[in-house]
């Protein structure tokens, strides 16, 4: 899918990202489909912060992936900034043809050339799909995430 630009979001993007989410086993349950104030707010403060980025993977006009990206300041690993990598979403009649890979690899590419000292994401335990695809990527289950809903 050489044919596809990585771009950060606009707002005219948001209903699109929004039903990527959505087509999801998981996102069925927990998002919405329609762009309401909670969507406007997230996206706004998203957008307003230069360590977040929401990227969406555009091809000829039209979204099929997207993932949001912040960069996390620390002083583990000396003083090292590391890449946070969340809700990769690929359009389901894509998936499986190396979008997602080639998500992933500008997303690594983009953390190193800010010299960002590592990659990390969370997957929920029951998507096994996604841990083969991210272990065939050479990422490592090397801690255990926690999460507390509020």
């Amino acid at each position: 899918m050489t044919d596809v630009l990585f771009r950060e979001a606009t707002r005219a993007d948001l209903p699109a990202v929004i039903a990527l989410l959505a087509d999801d086993v998981l996102g069925k349950a927990r998002d919405l489909t329609e762009v309401d104030d909670a969507y406007e707010r997230a996206f706004a403060d998203i957008t307003a912060d230069p360590r977040n980025q929401l990227i969406v993977a555009d091809r000829g006009g039209e979204l099929v992936g997207c993932m949001q990206v912040t960069y996390i300041p620390g002083l583990g690993r000396h003083g090292a900034e590391r890449s946070l990598i969340e809700s990769v979403r690929v359009r389901s009649d894509l998936r499986g043809q190396g979008l997602g890979r080639e998500m992933m690899a500008w997303a690594v590419d983009q953390a190193r050339r800010r010299g960002c000292a590592l990659v990390q994401l969370t997957t929920d335990k029951t998507r096994a799909d996604a841990h083969r695809f991210y272990r065939g990527l050479g990422f490592v289950a090397s801690h255990q995430g926690m999460k507390l809903a509020l």
